[in-house]
């Protein structure tokens, strides 16, 4: 299943597939008839591939700056663009390579108090919770804790003191949201490192996570004239309904644009791809309107961070072996209400864009049309997503011989519902764009050419439509796949009755593992029952192996050595490619398909923690990974 040096060069030449949206209506005379000797003139698609962290919080926001952040902004620009800095338990940190693209997402809500409660601001001090807040802070050790803790729930139950609550209208936000713009656009440097201004609107209703990043496209002028929105009322909600009238007003007011992208439905107890309006008394159907507006909005989906992976859960995708990865299912956010079956299905990226065709049968349009990308979330400032370089989610995550085995989060009754070992070293967001530029960056957002990573940078291509079996064996591959079709985040045609094709290519992260196989995930609605199905296709692997009697492709293997510790690229390939045509298809149903790129076994961060400070972990431990990335979906919808 190995395939030819001349598409290795074109993953390194050429780039990737393009999205047929950006395309002017011209775009076949320019790309394949009529076009200069030169084939590399007037092209009309993207070629290159950019990774980026689009979920980062500094000491600006509570939670990081009560756990002891105090890496700011401009400290969290410079280590991603290749820096040493200081992290914030005072160990040098630095990234193998810096990132394409960036953003701080801090918290809206209460923007900046923190850092003013630490310090003792007299608005702070004249607080009666603010003046109990500074002094636990400034005593340091398990009271600092606690405090944090405390400030953490008393924000998710809504009883925090409005002194604490920094909100549009106080002096003190406006500065704040200032010293963010500042720092974007100091570090923004296009072609070369691209910083985007951005906040997370923090929705926690009853400890549900509803959380979403907003992503401005534009620069400080257009920034500058809104503050971001908060979920505290009488300014602020946490509905995500009225997030989307925030957003329509931004663009209405001020001419700019922005995207929201949500994240963790593995801890909002089946709220993130609900099937009802969970704000409303009864919980009525969600109607038309709030399909239009989130399909508007949330162009992205966050597949996997910190917290957990997102793509799927082994309950509901029961014939997947690959679907108990990095799972976080123990209950909401705060851990006071724990997990239930009937609350998954509305919880992973699988079972969302599954959901998103039922209701795009029922309503006519399709919410959860989302593509894929990957965060860290990180709380440090630092986005270190290699597994022999991670600092992890809190400061009490960087790395230290005790945070494997410390208490993440307890159940009131006790129960511990995470240790540190839990948490996974991810993500990045991979763009297809024209060039490191803000517009170029978000335009491929904003048009879900796009995948997701759980930290490696392997190249992956992905498209649907029309195309002969030797495509592979081509230099000009991305040609091929745009003229042929669709690629990743757009919406497929295909000739009456026919099956489509689809041409899928992954290259390895050049300093990376080689890769085990790649997979196409389908989801459909069934024609005669009317009740959504999904199947994993083997399409393309490395060595010597064929399925068995149960279809099932063997593992490849393994050649990690845990007592360096270490692996070696003897198994599976550096690079997987090939035509695949659905045999199941049928011209009559709803269908989504995406392709999963898995890696071979390699050490995970718990092992090198493990043998960096002498720690015998529990034998519950994950001491191995099989990184993986996820692209953005392509969808077929029947013509009737």
């Amino acid at each position: 299943m190995r395939i030819s040096f001349l598409t290795l060069c074109t993953a390194l030449i050429m780039g990737t597939a393009p999205v047929a949206q950006v395309t002017p209506p011209d775009a076949s005379n320019t790309v394949l008839k009529g076009r200069a000797y030169s084939p590399y003139a007037d092209r009309a698609y993207p070629e290159h591939v950019f990774f980026g962290d689009t979920h980062v919080h500094t000491g600006l926001s509570a939670d990081a700056g009560g756990g002891g952040t105090r890496l700011m902004p401009r400290d969290a620009y410079r280590f991603a663009r290749g820096e040493q800095v200081t992290s914030n338990t005072g160990q040098p940190v630095k990234l193998f390579r810096p990132f394409d693209f960036y953003m701080v997402t801090d918290h809206s809500d209460a923007m900046g108090a923190i850092t003013d409660i630490i310090s003792g601001a007299p608005n702070i001090l004249a607080d009666e919770q603010g003046l109990a807040m500074h002094n636990a802070f400034n005593a340091g050790g398990e009271e600092a804790l606690r405090a944090m803790q405390q400030l953490i729930a008393s924000f998710a139950q809504g009883t925090v003191s409005p002194a604490l609550n920094y909100q549009p209208g106080n002096p003190a936000f406006a500065t704040v949201w200032g010293e963010i713009i500042d720092a974007a656009e100091e570090f923004n440097n296009p072609g070369v490192f691209t910083t985007f201004i951005a906040f997370e609107w923090t929705s926690l209703v009853q400890g549900n996570n509803l959380h979403r990043n907003v992503i401005l496209r534009d620069g400080p002028d257009v920034a500058r004239k809104i503050l971001p929105y908060t979920t505290t009322p009488p300014i602020g909600s946490s509905n995500p309904r009225d997030l989307y009238a925030w957003l329509q007003n931004f663009e209405d007011t001020t001419g700019g644009d922005a995207l929201a992208i949500a994240h963790n439905g593995n801890l909002s107890n089946g709220w993130v791809f609900s099937l009802v309006d969970d704000f409303v008394d009864g919980k009525p159907p969600l109607d038309r309107a709030y399909a239009e507006a989130r399909a508007k909005w949330e162009p992205l989906y966050e597949w996997s961070q910190i917290k957990g992976d997102g793509e799927a859960h082994p309950f509901l995708s029961t014939e997947d072996e690959f679907a108990d990865f990095e799972t976080w299912d123990f209950g909401n956010l705060d851990a006071t209400v724990p997990k239930t079956p009937e609350m998954l299905p509305g919880e992973y990226a699988r079972s969302g864009l599954l959901r998103g065709l039922a209701l795009q049968a029922e309503l006519g349009v399709n919410p959860y049309k989302f593509g894929a990308s990957a965060a860290t979330d990180t709380h440090t400032a630092l986005s270190a997503v290699a597994e022999d370089n991670f600092f992890g989610k809190h400061t009490a995550y960087e790395p230290s011989a005790k945070r494997a085995s410390h208490v993440g989060k307890s159940f009131s009754n006790g129960d511990v519902a995470y240790y540190g070992w839990g948490y996974n070293a991810a993500g990045l967001t991979a763009v297809w764009a024209q060039e490191n530029t803000r517009t170029s960056i978000f335009d491929a957002m904003e048009r879900r050419e796009a995948y997701g990573t759980t930290g490696p940078r392997m190249t992956v291509r992905f498209f649907g439509g029309d195309y002969s079996k030797d495509a592979m064996t081509r230099r000009d591959l991305a040609r091929i796949g745009y003229s042929g079709g669709v690629p990743m985040g757009g919406d497929l045609t295909v000739a009456a009755g026919e099956a489509p094709d689809f041409l899928v290519y992954s290259l390895r992260d050049p300093v990376g593992a080689n890769l085990d196989r790649i997979q196409i995930v389908k989801g459909w609605i069934d024609a005669d029952t009317g009740e959504t199905k999904e199947k994993v296709y083997d399409v393309a692997w490395g060595g010597d192996r064929s399925a068995g009697k149960d279809g099932k492709l063997p593992p490849v293997g393994s050649t990690v050595d845990l007592s360096i510790p270490s692996w070696t690229n003897t198994i599976g390939a550096s690079e997987l490619g090939t035509v695949w045509t659905d045999p199941d298809f049928d011209p009559t149903e709803l269908a989504f398909y995406y392709a999963r790129v898995i890696e071979i076994p390699t050490p995970r961060w718990t092992a090198y923690d493990a043998v960096k400070y002498g720690v015998e972990m529990a034998s519950d431990v994950t001491m191995t990974t099989q990184e993986r990335a996820y692209t953005s979906p392509i969808w077929y919808t029947p013509n009737n």
